[in-house]
């Protein structure tokens, strides 16, 4: 039986919980690239909070841990 009070399991991400919005833009301080946030999802093995996002530039997807993309490696950028 699953017990879903279990104290000890890592909270889901809310996709409202990070800094950065679905759509958001920002730019990488020491690259310069463009990406746009697409969502705030969970890696699967850990359940740890991980923006996906686009590349503007290739429009290749990435998927980066919650707590790189809001230490200071990213800018939000204006439209």
């Amino acid at each position: 039986m699953i017990d879903n009070n279990d104290m000890s399991k890592p909270k889901m991400a809310d996709p409202d919980d990070g800094l950065f919005k679905p759509g958001s833009k920002l730019r990488h301080i020491k690259t310069g690239g463009f990406y746009r946030v697409v969502f705030l999802a969970n890696v699967e093995a850990t359940l740890e909070p991980a923006y996906v996002y686009e590349s503007m530039q290739s429009h290749d997807f990435w998927i980066r841990p919650k707590t790189e993309m809001e230490d200071g490696r990213f800018e939000l950028i204006s439209e």
